[in-house]
């Protein structure tokens, strides 16, 4: 019985995070793990990223480099752990194993998965009082900070209901700041979060 590697054929990783390309095989009784090669096909071109064999693991792709690895601890798990992915690093990888049998033949595998890369919509947003809480005497300074999550970059838009139920605009600052308040100042804040 020779070994199949396994893995799915398309992958989903979010821009920034870290994504693992999955390539396993069930290790087989006389078969020896000789070399394991990851190769890339993208828009930059195509290359081998990374090579383990007697002498240890390679990094061959600079682009990569620090940002791979591969699990030594888990025999027959040869996945590639990718650190904070970039828009780039999408394309077609190739992991290939060769084992070496009894009689000195070798035997290789390869299984090939697409990699997208996808930004992540921001987050409805949540509003943060200044230290005081929303109620505050006259004279005092307070600020509201728009926080969302999501792909950067992100934008903020604050506006301030009108007795006519429209929205005035205010701001594309994160923060709205009030360092001395009037009592005018009093009403219903809301923001906006988007990113592309």
């Amino acid at each position: 019985a020779f070994p199949d590697l396994s893995g799915p054929s398309e992958i989903k990783g979010v821009w920034k995070e870290s994504v693992t390309l999955p390539c396993a095989y069930v290790p087989v009784e006389n078969l020896v793990q000789q070399t394991l090669t990851w190769a890339v096909v993208h828009d930059k071109g195509s290359g081998t990223i990374f090579w383990r064999d007697d002498s240890g693991d390679h990094v061959l792709l600079s682009e990569y480099r620090d940002r791979v690895s591969i699990p030594n601890d888990a025999p027959g798990n040869v996945s590639l752990l990718i650190l904070s992915l970039e828009i780039s690093d999408k394309g077609t990888y190739t992991c290939q194993v060769t084992w070496r049998d009894s009689n000195n033949s070798l035997i290789a595998r390869e299984i090939t998965t697409k990699l997208e890369v996808v930004k992540v919509a921001a987050t409805k947003p949540i509003i943060r009082a200044g230290q005081l809480g929303l109620t505050l005497p006259p004279g005092a300074s307070t600020s509201l900070t728009c926080e969302a999550s999501g792909s950067p970059p992100i934008s903020y838009r604050w506006f301030r209901s009108t007795p006519a139920g429209k929205a005035a605009f205010l701001s594309t600052a994160a923060e709205l700041a009030w360092p001395s308040l009037r009592p005018s100042d009093s009403g219903t804040y809301f923001c906006e979060a988007e990113n592309r």
